[in-house]
């Protein structure tokens, strides 16, 4: 029987199962704390995590003169493998390489902008050296005004070098994801220091082409590391154990199967101390029993075959000295009582052959067996070269013991001969396949019911339409047929032929 549900894949599909009511928890949990969609990745613990990169993107753009902005958005690129630009909250481009921000991303960078809201202020105008100011300040010395990086040397960077705290307050975060091009924006709020003047509210911009790269920008490698062990470690461990119990189960499979084909010989292995094992005892046990049950019956049956032989034998002698001698009115009836014993003695021959079979089936004496000669030899010996057509290689030869495969043949050819007219063809063909010999004889003729083919090779055993006074036989020559194949490690296969006929294929090993 074909197994259209392995044990292993149910048992495997019941651990994936495990493995997502645990997933679905873990995403319940997330859900309950930061919430659904892309958003929920800007809040909490997350959120923080992205913030610090931009904390450190603001302290570099704090310490750093303007023109390091472009290095210091690169050395980001290259760590998180996601794209970095600097954008004032207005919208204007401040450093990175050109881009197009979506529409989604434009309204995220400035919410409450209006259209006629001015830009980003310009710095305050200083009047020339030694001119007082619009507004009547005194003027300026020369040497008060250092140069930029001067100043800024002087300056020098705040304890920690981070900007001080109302600097780096970051108004908040957002991420927004883009079908096309398909990327997740990340927006994080820092101030854009200028020279001589107040910073710029800015936002970084962050432009992850993939999904991998919004867990690097997460540090999210530990978490997944820790997932995908965790799988692991869940297949590794309960491999071994689907790995045994589907072991041990084949292994019952196999000796049970064979058990049924009639080798009663097979055990099982005995090797564990479960339920398996309990139940790899009781089919030794049971095969045990089988084999004492059938080979006494055949046994019994040989011995009562034995023991009739004569006494039929005798009655066949009296019949015929009978009705050579008997009146001619009583001939006839004669002739009817002289058929009977014909069918008993024919009837004690097949059960003879068939305990003989059976018996010798464990003692068969397998060799590499030329297929042409020994199919020659047995069409002459039934009288049948005539009425088969042979198609079977020189060169075929299979591993079995000879007589048993020519009394397997045997009564194929006469099985086929019996049931179909003399008009009907039959064909003994036989045909290698790698390691496997394919022997099949086939006929043109009534076939067997449909219903019939699962039981054909069973002792005594004929369908309704052999019933019949005509064309005789008991019911055993398929069963020897059966048992003459098995001891020569074979399978027998019967079936029926479209639109009519009979097939039976033998499977032997080539030698």
């Amino acid at each position: 029987m074909k197994v259209t549900f392995p044990l292993s894949l149910k048992v495997s599909l019941w651990l994936l199962a495990n493995l997502a009511l645990l997933a679905a928890a873990a995403g319940a949990f997330y859900v309950s704390q930061f919430g659904v969609g892309w958003k929920s990745l800007s809040q909490g613990a997350l959120g923080e995590r992205l913030q610090s990169i931009g904390d450190s993107i603001a302290t570099d753009l704090h310490t750093e003169p303007e023109s390091a902005r472009p290095t210091i958005l690169r050395s980001r690129t290259k760590k998180y493998g996601a794209d970095f630009f600097l954008f004032t909250n207005t919208g204007t481009q401040v450093a990175g390489d050109p881009v197009e921000l979506p529409a989604a991303v434009r309204e995220e960078l400035n919410p409450g902008q209006r259209p006629d809201s001015p830009g980003p202020r310009p710095p305050r105008a200083r009047p020339p050296r030694g001119e007082s100011a619009p507004d009547g300040r005194p003027p300026i010395a020369f040497e008060d005004r250092a140069p930029p990086d001067t100043r800024r040397k002087k300056e020098g960077p705040p304890p920690g070098g981070r900007p001080p705290p109302e600097a780096r307050r970051s108004g908040g975060r957002f991420i927004v994801h883009s079908p096309s091009p398909a990327a997740t924006w990340i927006g994080l709020r820092v101030p854009i220091p200028h020279q001589f003047d107040q910073p710029t509210a800015g936002t970084v911009i962050i432009r992850a082409p993939s999904v991998f790269a919004v867990g690097r920008l997460l540090h999210a490698g530990p978490w997944l590391a820790i997932g995908t062990g965790a799988f692991l470690l869940s297949v590794l461990f309960w491999l071994p154990l689907v790995s045994s119990i589907t072991r041990a189960l084949k292994r019952l499979s196999t000796a049970t199967e064979r058990i049924a084909e009639g080798q009663f010989e097979t055990r099982v292995e005995l090797s564990r101390r479960d339920e398996l094992g309990v139940l790899g005892s009781s089919v030794n046990r049971m095969a045990e029993r089988l084999d004492t049950l059938v080979n006494g019956q055949k046994r019994f049956l040989g011995d009562v075959a034995h023991e009739l032989g004569s006494p039929i034998g005798r009655l066949q002698v009296a019949t015929e000295i009978l009705e050579a001698r008997a009146d001619p009115a009583l001939r006839a009836h004669v002739a009817d009582v002289r058929e009977e014993v014909q069918q008993m003695a024919a009837l004690v021959a097949e059960l003879l052959t068939f305990t003989k079979t059976g018996m010798r089936a464990r003692d068969a004496e397998l060799a590499a067996v030329p297929l042409a000669p020994l199919v020659l030899d047995l069409l002459t010996r039934e009288q049948a070269t005539g009425r088969v057509t042979v198609a079977v290689a020189a060169d075929i030869s299979v591993r079995a013991d000879p007589a048993l495969l020519a009394r397997a043949l045997g009564n194929l050819v006469r099985n086929a001969v019996r049931y179909t007219d003399a008009s009907h063809a039959i064909q003994l063909t036989a045909v290698r396949d790698h390691a496997t010999v394919s022997v099949s004889v086939e006929d043109d003729g009534p076939g067997v019911p449909p219903e019939a083919l699962a039981r054909l090779g069973e002792p005594f055993y004929r369908p309704e339409i052999a019933r019949t006074r005509e064309t005789g036989g008991a019911g055993l020559g398929l069963a020897i047929v059966r048992s003459s194949v098995a001891a020569c490690g074979g399978e027998v296969h019967f079936s029926n032929r479209t639109p009519r006929g009979f097939r039976v294929e033998l499977r032997l090993a080539a030698a």
